[in-house]
């Protein structure tokens, strides 16, 4: 024991074979499958699941003996001088191996047998570990390491992956070694501050052409000083964005002027040209864009920041060398991509890997795969490298309504064969692309948010794949339906991945011809947003509540919901509210009520179901829900999508974030077709849906519902609170001849304003029709 540090000996288990272990600083750094004793305190994967257990490490001497065990039964159990401790944890899978971590006050640990009683047998030499180590296989990750062009007062060791501000506060300019290529994470993590300065580390992307070979002379004491006029600098300074010194952004995210000793932080260029930072894994949104490539990560080692170190890996291109051998041995031009062209020429099949999560079991000659425990460690990888242009699909054969969270899929790039595969794919830390619920995560970090469906809300029977095409973009298909671009860059070998997470319990491999038929590219919306969603990794929604279940027809609603891939978001299942025959003869409810000041009636959606939308702050504020008037408004079901992103209603003659004009709804007026002194580019709303929700503004939409099997219509529209003295009512204008509404007269069916603001969506509303 060395009595001048503080902390000591820490101890636990990990899923990760020692082969394939990222050695980091401490225990408490590995972030996956791994279950440890910090002190008194149980950690797993790098958080506290548990205070105050009974054992407390750091309080033991020299000549303690510290035993690990777990039980038949999953439990980690502790041992001090041969008393049992207790249970720590429980839940954890078999084949774990044993970690000890000699930190602080612990300089020297011995391995006894089970009695305590010391066995030369036991010993472990320094020469044992250099062997093992020799006979490792090398990965094909490469850390990242930092330039050796840096400022006067950094020192860069440990072959390029450490930077230490060896004096003074300022002059602590580092950079990456090599342009970031898109969608590469440059991370750091720090290692020690200095509290006496004030401000702290920088950290942004430069078009810089750096080496090593840089005259440190042409940099300056800080990264906010770079100004040239023919390179440009970006850099997040505490909570603001600069550009070349200038503050171009505030409040961005939270300030770096917070981040502790431990504490990561990384850089990435997107292949949309925006940078993005991230904290601890978390994405922080768009910091700047038109990034150009070829771009340099910069970091300035100011003030409080005094080390960091090098945590993020770049992945090397596979060498002929090291590829697998192609089909046609006999021919000397043989390379992968002909052996994956002949692939796709001959419909090749993919099956499942026998290498897969511990609660798999493979079966229908390995195309079928059952999760038989728990709810995690069901990663299945395809067999075979997955070709482009290949359509790789599975179908929910079962779920289990017990567990939150459901499938994943993706792709990971490295043979599965040696892998100790984790607990969830979106665990995995090497080359990975995988999406999970409505977000797609590389490499365990979250990338993107708000991406196609939401995964969870899958049911059984529903088709769910993925393809790569030719230009290297990983596409997610649901139920026939392309959701576009999920992820850009994906290398020529890479293999399909299935997460059998949650609810998810079975799938089975399906061929194009097996699969639904695609729903028509009109009738259906595709949408790719990026808007840096902070949320923490793996975080899942919870169970649908109750009341969905017990209604068929907000089922059926429901299932149509998912078949169009909204993310869910948008949406706040706690206000759901089903006004089917049935349901709203339980609720008693009136027809027709009264909403705003002044007061105006709204008829109740009889024959709809709603599905409620997360609300701006600003409708607290305003006061919406009891000043506001209640209106309706019909729409395409392929608008839906378009609607939601742009966060309020479009007006005709608007154009869409694709750069497409809308134009008015087919059988309503046109400017050639209009009453003299009409407006038609306004929005159109009205108090009633037997008006709002027919043929000329709610259009029916032919689809098949993926359960019954049976074709179904449904219609959208949207429930909106709209302010007062901001529309105007007027007649109806689809040229009815009879009484639409009892209610309303149809001189006063249409409400139309041009005010921009001056409604609030709050409800999507289904009907679905034979």
């Amino acid at each position: 024991m060395v009595d001048r540090w503080s902390g000591s000996f820490e101890a636990g288990v990990t899923l990760i074979k020692p082969e394939e272990l990222d050695f980091p600083n401490t225990m408490t750094d590995i972030e996956n499958d791994t279950w440890i004793l910090s002190g008194s305190a149980v950690m797993q994967d790098g958080s506290t699941i548990r205070n105050g257990y009974a054992c407390d490490l750091d309080c033991l001497g020299a000549g303690s003996r510290v035993g690990i065990m777990r039980s038949h039964e999953g439990n980690l159990h502790f041992f001090v001088d041969g008393q049992d401790y207790g249970v720590a944890c429980s839940g954890l899978p078999s084949g774990v191996y044993a970690v000890i971590d000699l930190y602080g006050q612990c300089a020297q640990v011995s391995i006894t047998s089970g009695s305590g009683i010391h066995t030369e047998s036991n010993q472990i030499t320094v020469t044992d570990i250099i062997d093992q180590s020799i006979s490792t296989p090398l990965s094909a990750e490469a850390t990242h390491r930092f330039s050796q062009c840096c400022g006067n007062n950094v020192a860069v060791r440990t072959s390029g992956t450490t930077a230490s501000r060896i004096r003074n506060f300022n002059h602590g300019l580092v950079f990456s070694c090599d342009p970031l290529r898109s969608d590469e994470l440059f991370e750091i993590k720090i290692e020690q501050l200095a509290k006496q300065w004030s401000g702290t580390l920088h950290i942004g992307l430069t078009t810089m052409a750096i080496s090593d070979n840089t005259p440190v002379s042409i940099l300056p004491a800080r990264a906010v000083d770079l100004k040239s006029k023919s390179k440009i600098t970006w850099v997040v300074c505490g909570s603001e964005v600069k550009r070349n010194g200038v503050t171009v952004k505030e409040n961005y995210a939270p300030s770096l002027e917070r981040l502790e000793v431990g504490h990561r932080v990384g850089v990435m260029r997107r292949s949309d040209s925006t940078m993005h930072i991230f904290i601890n894994g978390e994405d922080m949104g768009t910091a700047a864009n038109n990034i150009p490539k070829n771009s340099f990560a910069i970091i300035d080692l100011y003030g409080m920041a005094e080390m960091v170190s090098v945590t993020s890996s770049m992945f090397t291109m596979i060498s002929n060398n090291s590829r697998p051998p192609s089909i046609r041995s006999d021919s000397s031009s043989d390379s992968l991509e002909k052996e994956i062209d002949l692939d796709t020429a001959q419909s090749v099949s993919l099956l499942f890997h026998g290498n897969h999560g511990k609660n798999i079991v493979l079966s229908n000659k390995n195309s079928t795969a059952n999760r038989v425990a728990s709810y995690n460690q069901g990663v299945v990888v395809s067999h075979k490298s997955l070709p482009r242009n290949h359509l790789f699909q599975v179908r929910i054969d079962s779920l289990h309504p017990r567990w939150t969270s459901s499938i994943m899929i993706g792709v990971i790039a490295f043979p599965p064969e040696k892998y100790s595969l984790p607990l969830c794919a979106s665990a995995i830390k090497k080359p990975s692309w995988v999406i999970q619920t409505e977000s797609v995560f590389q490499n365990g970090v979250k990338v993107k948010d708000k991406y196609g469906p939401n995964l969870d809300t899958l049911q059984a029977g529903h088709i769910v794949g993925i393809l790569v095409d030719d230009d290297s973009s990983l596409h997610l298909h649901v139920n026939g339906i392309d959701h576009g671009v999920a992820a850009k860059d994906i290398p020529v070998l890479c293999y399909a991945v299935v997460d059998l997470y949650g609810q998810c319990e079975q799938v089975t491999i399906v061929t194009e011809h097996e699969a639904l038929p695609e729903i028509p590219a009109a009738d259906r919306e595709k949408a790719d947003i990026e808007d840096g969603m902070k949320e923490r990794i793996c975080k899942t929604p919870p169970s649908e509540p109750s009341k969905v279940k017990n209604c068929e027809y907000q089922n059926m609603c429901a299932r149509f919901k998912a078949l169009i891939g909204l993310p869910d978001g948008y949406f706040n299942s706690d206000f759901n509210m089903c006004y089917c025959e049935t349901c709203h003869k339980s609720r008693g409810d009136e027809p027709y009520y009264k909403r705003g000041e002044p007061l105006k009636d709204y008829a109740v959606p009889f024959g709809w179901c709603r599905f409620a939308l997360r609300i701006s702050p600003k409708a607290q504020v305003l006061n919406v829900f009891e000043k506001w008037h209640v209106a309706f408004h019909g729409t395409k079901v392929e608008a839906v999508r378009r609607i939601l992103d742009f966060g309020d209603l479009c007006r005709p003659g608007d154009f869409t974030m694709e750069g497409n004009q809308l134009a008015p709804q087919p059988g309503h007026f046109t400017e050639n077709r209009k009453p003299d002194n009409s407006d038609i580019k306004q929005i159109s709303l009205s108090p009633t849906l037997r008006y709002a929700g027919c043929d000329t503004y709610a259009p029916r939409f032919e689809y098949k519902d993926p359960k019954t099997k049976k074709m179904q219509h449904a219609r959208v529209t949207f429930q909106v609170c709209v302010k007062p003295s901001s529309y105007k009512v007027g007649a109806q204008t689809i040229g009815a001849n009879e009484q639409i509404d009892p209610r309303f007269s149809n001189n006063e069916l249409e409400w139309s304003t041009k005010e921009r603001g001056s409604t609030m969506l709050y409800g999507l509303l289904i009907k679905i029709e034979p």
